[in-house]
């Protein structure tokens, strides 16, 4: 704990680095090896205390999962080989695990209680327990489900179609890894595509998953085949290092082997539209995730309008992209991005009250945010509030700020990013 001084003004940022693996395909990597049959060797696994948090929840659930090198090797059972965990279930600060948890737990026969911190009890459940309740689990909770502690009994679980009133990556991949294991067609409808790992990670593992849309279905009874598993860098990661390559003076970064899957690549098409100086170098067109290098040098950059469809392609991305845009000339405004409110912390009024301590000139709305730019930063002393990404968009903002910066709950980067620091330090 206590604060940590960043470092600020820099003159420039030049190198490569290599982001830590996907922590979305990480996840879905552990829990898709867990219930699949046979053995599951995943490359390249994010070693954050988020991922580590579903490995600990599968092996209370009597799954087999090695660490051995930079490799994780899960020795899969098939659905029927879980077992009910003796303790409590705690997923730290993990809503990927929660949510997508309780899917696979909801076709499972017996009982399960969940727990996470404190960030976790503040996180909306009911999006996930109310379809899954609706499919013949048995879900409760605090305040009807909507918060944990949260206890569940599966099994016996009917298909169903459900139209998700938000697009949520999250929300759509527990139902599927439900409907995997129910009776009959399940079938989620989201109002705009969100990320499509879980459906990938189907195919990959001898599943079959149908796409029409924004219609996804999946029919009860798949038996999954262990496989291997390349995880390529995390673009969410990735992005923190584009936005410093944008920004601070003189630089140029190449971020190797970074997964370029079309769901995700929003920061990349804003960044674009913004007058970013980027180039992309698609180096494996895998079927299951594409994987490239991209460079950024010090760009020119104009405001833009985020909104829309693009939003689920991009809303961890935002609170970078916030930063982004105090660097650009003129006026940026994001809307459409209710969903921040309900991250790791309320992502827009965090935002906006930590970059305003800084001089920005950015103020918050009911569903987004507006930036004036172009500002220059000065200092001060600001906080992660606990959050991963608010924690790393600060180290960035720090680089051009001309007084000293102090950050305040460093350790919550740790979640997603270990060797943060250590890769910025290589590039200065």
């Amino acid at each position: 704990m206590g604060r940590h001084t960043l470092k600020t003004n820099i003159a420039s940022l030049k190198g490569d680095i290599l982001v830590p693996g996907d922590k979305s395909i990480s996840h879905r990597s552990v829990m898709f090896g867990a219930v699949a049959e046979g053995v599951t060797t995943v490359t390249g696994f994010l070693m954050g205390d988020d991922c580590l948090s579903t490995v600990s929840c599968f092996r209370q659930l009597g799954v087999e999962i090695e660490h051995k090198d930079d490799q994780m090797v899960i020795h899969g059972k098939g659905w029927d080989g879980l077992k009910e965990p003796k303790d409590v279930l705690n997923v730290g600060n993990s809503g990927t695990t929660i949510r997508l948890l309780m899917g696979i737990l909801a076709g499972r026969p017996f009982h399960a209680n969940l727990i996470g911190d404190e960030s976790i009890g503040r996180r909306p459940m009911t999006r996930v327990t109310k379809p899954l309740a609706s499919m013949g689990a048995k879900i409760d909770g605090r305040q009807q489900g909507e918060y944990t502690p949260l206890s569940i009994r599966g099994g016996g679980i009917s298909g169903i179609n459900y139209h998700a009133p938000v697009a949520s990556a999250q929300v759509k991949s527990s139902i599927l890894l439900a409907g995997l294991q129910a009776d009959g067609l399940t079938t989620v409808v989201e109002p705009e595509k969100s990320r499509d790992h879980t459906e990938r990670m189907i195919r990959k593992f001898g599943g079959t998953v149908e796409e029409d849309g924004l219609s996804v279905s999946v029919r009860g009874g798949q038996t999954l085949k262990g496989t291997n598993v390349k995880v390529p860098g995390d673009i969410s990661s990735a992005a923190f290092f584009l936005v410093a390559g944008a920004i601070v003076p003189n630089s140029c970064i190449t971020l190797k082997n970074v997964g370029l899957n079309p769901t995700r690549t929003g920061i990349i098409d804003v960044m674009m539209e913004m007058g970013a100086d980027i180039t992309i170098d698609v180096t494996d067109e895998d079927h299951f995730e594409p994987v490239g290098d991209i460079t950024i040098k010090t760009s020119q950059l104009k405001g833009t309008t985020i909104g829309g469809e693009l939003i689920p392609r991009l809303i961890d991305e935002l609170p970078i992209i916030a930063l982004l845009a105090t660097q650009a000339e003129g006026e940026t405004i994001i809307r459409d991005a209710h969903e921040l409110k309900v991250k790791e912390t309320n992502r827009i009024d965090t935002v906006v009250h930590e970059l305003s301590t800084l001089s920005a000139e950015i103020k918050a709305t009911d569903d987004g945010m507006i930036i004036h730019g172009k500002s220059k930063l000065t200092g001060g002393v600001v906080s992660s509030h606990g959050d991963h990404r608010i924690g790393m968009m600060l180290a960035v903002a720090a680089l051009i700020c001309n007084e000293g910066v102090s950050l305040e709950q460093k350790e919550a980067i740790s979640v997603s990013y270990p060797q943060f620091f250590a890769d910025l330090e290589k590039l200065m």
